[in-house]
């Protein structure tokens, strides 16, 4: 008898946590596809061939590790998902201990960015997941169906197409939840401050720079801004610049301030600018720091003193009400 509590008790736990593991990152896909990036990138697993593909990996990999949450508590295709939960999680297992060992992703992103953990404690973490999913393994007859077949494989496609619906609608517009130091309601001078435990403020790369002056502390300072956040030119969804070219025109009547900041050359943001006839010119800031503020390239951001008051994806902005 206690023995199958255990086993109902470690089927919970493991349970709940892939499924918690999956929905924080499945609200923000592309936070998981920066992190597939890094890790296919040459400096690390040097596989640079997938790096195309990482948005289509992270959303397969965050789709299947919820959906075996959900089975594994429905206690449906037992066998099938507990093998399935063990080859991810040695998968898993092997990513975090080639970041621990080798220092090269300081976080892995199993939790998105709604818990961080360094490489040795999501690697322990693993290791714990691997022993309790062994045990499992060992004592699967005592892994029961909460439902009828029939009932657990209706409660399966409903959970798929429920996850489905929420990549597709996060990949249209935002993140549904912002755990990110760039969230709405959020002030930037405030995030970039250090606290009495000396630890690294959660905003220590966010600067703002034209070709001469570093116009940070003057941009925070305004009352009224729009940024366009374009981290990389080449790979953004030129189909934006319209629906920004109005916004911005709109703003500049309202008496906004309005910049463009990317990580790309200046004489290729000048050539943007000419050709998609912007109202506004082009400020430099890091790459990881624009991928971190806003999930849209381009998407726009809207502060006041500092204070980041609407964030929005380029589909969203004909709702921008200024």
């Amino acid at each position: 008898m206690k023995i199958k509590l255990f086993v109902h008790i470690t089927r919970l736990l493991v349970g709940a946590l892939f499924i918690f593991s999956g929905v924080v990152k499945l609200i923000d896909p592309i936070g998981s596809q920066y992190k597939f990036e890094e890790y296919f990138s040459e400096s690390v697993l040097n596989i640079e061939f997938l790096v195309p593909y990482a948005l289509a990996f992270s959303i397969v990999l965050i789709i299947a590790e919820t959906i075996l949450g959900v089975l594994l508590l429905l206690g449906y295709k037992k066998k099938a998902t507990v093998w399935s939960l063990l080859l991810l999680t040695i998968l898993f297992l092997f990513l975090t201990w080639y970041s621990a060992f080798y220092n090269k992703v300081t976080d892995c992103g199993c939790f998105g960015d709604a818990i961080t953990l360094t490489p040795w404690e999501t690697f322990y973490k693993n290791v714990i997941l691997i022993v309790l999913i062994v045990f499992l393994l060992i004592r699967i007859k005592d892994v029961t169906s909460i439902f009828s077949a029939k009932a657990s494989k209706v409660l399966m496609y409903i959970s798929l197409a429920s996850f489905l619906y929420i990549t597709y609608h996060v990949l249209l517009h935002l993140p549904i939840i912002d755990f990110r130091p760039y969230a709405v309601g959020k002030n930037i001078p405030e995030g970039m401050k250090y606290k009495a435990d000396g630890a690294i403020p959660k905003i220590h790369d966010f600067f703002l720079e034209d070709a001469q002056n570093d116009l940070t502390e003057e941009i925070l300072a305004e009352n009224k801004v729009v940024l366009v956040v374009v981290y990389a030119l080449d790979k953004a969804d030129t189909n934006g610049f319209k629906s920004v070219k109005r916004l911005t025109e709109k703003a500049l009547k309202k008496g906004y301030s309005v910049y463009g900041v990317s990580a790309s050359f200046s004489d290729e943001l000048l050539f943007a600018k000419d050709k998609y006839e912007l109202p506004f010119d082009f400020l430099f800031c890091d790459a990881t720091t624009l991928k971190t503020m806003i999930r849209s390239n381009p998407g726009v951001m809207l502060l006041e003193k500092g204070t980041i008051t609407g964030k929005w994806n380029w589909t969203d902005i004909d709702q921008i009400k200024l």
